[in-house]
């Protein structure tokens, strides 16, 4: 994994704020300066904030937990959708469901809508509509797949919420902190930084501001994937080599066993042998 450099964050336009009239005070501590009407953003504690996101992202897929991805802005859609799928993490793009963490099991009931209305193409079911239901039923199916069909195998809550325009998606930010769920945000002049617990101060608003932030943090995610199986794959190992030796001993002792009673027989054949010619005598 490895952190943007100055000259990259620069290159992107990261440091671009909005205008001093539209800031939040609160963001004053990433702010370097003010030039022509227009707030800039320290790319030094960028740099350094999101080098800390990165790092914690990484444990949390380590750790096989998912990180659900929202970002429903022109700007972010194509990139937020690409590197969500290229490391299998659900994604958000379309507009919020209200209600989609705190009232997950509902989502889940919707999601599987999806599954019953496939399972019934399949099965012949469909054929058996009239073409007004089948209609219908498309038409219901299309839609679940536009607004649920990114986050489909999202089984249960997600770990991390990683946010693109906290101030647009305040509503995501909200239900996420209500659940003790952690926040990482690109955050702007204008925005609020204090819901969100890992904080990354760029231009929320440039396409290439956005794909360079996505490229740091998902390289993140997949290098704690990656570490991830080599890990299971070790442990794996580890267990057979324990069997083996757990089962090497109790062979031996089976061994040893037989020995013992293959000389024990010549002497218990030579007793029986004895035994009898004292009885003919």
């Amino acid at each position: 994994m490895a952190t943007p450099t100055f000259e990259q964050l620069l290159e992107a336009g990261c440091h671009f704020g909005h205008l001093k009239r539209k800031w939040n005070p609160a963001m004053s501590p990433y702010i370097f300066m003010e030039r022509n009407g227009i707030h800039i953003i320290d790319l030094y504690k960028t740099a350094a904030k999101l080098d800390e996101a990165a790092n914690a992202l990484k444990q949390i897929a380590k750790s096989g937990r998912k990180v659900l991805f929202v970002a429903t802005k022109k700007q972010a859609k194509e990139a937020i959708e690409n590197h969500a799928q290229a490391i299998g993490m659900p994604y958000v793009t379309e507009r919020w469901p209200g209600g989609m963490l705190t009232n997950f099991p509902t989502i889940r009931k919707a999601v599987k809508k999806m599954t019953t209305i496939d399972k019934m193409s399949k099965d012949g079911t469909f054929d058996n509509l009239s073409k007004r239901e089948k209609l219908q039923i498309t038409r219901q199916r299309a839609k679940l797949e536009k607004n649920l069909g990114s986050i489909a195998d999202l089984s249960r809550l997600p770990n991390a919420l990683f946010v693109v325009d906290v101030m647009k998606e305040h509503i995501a930010v909200a239900e996420a902190k209500r659940l003790g769920i952690p926040v990482f945000g690109i955050v702007d002049t204008n925005s609020n930084p204090e819901d969100i617990d890992f904080i990354i101060p760029a231009n929320d608003d440039a396409s290439k501001s956005i794909e360079l932030i996505l490229d740091t943090v998902c390289s993140a995610i997949a290098e704690g994937l990656e570490e991830r199986k080599v890990e299971k794959l070790d442990s794996a190992d580890e267990e057979k080599t324990e069997t083996t030796a757990e089962a090497a001993p109790g062979k031996r002792r089976r061994m040893r066993k037989t020995d013992s009673q293959k000389e024990s027989a010549p002497a218990e054949v030579a007793a029986e042998v004895k035994e009898s010619e004292e009885t003919v005598e």
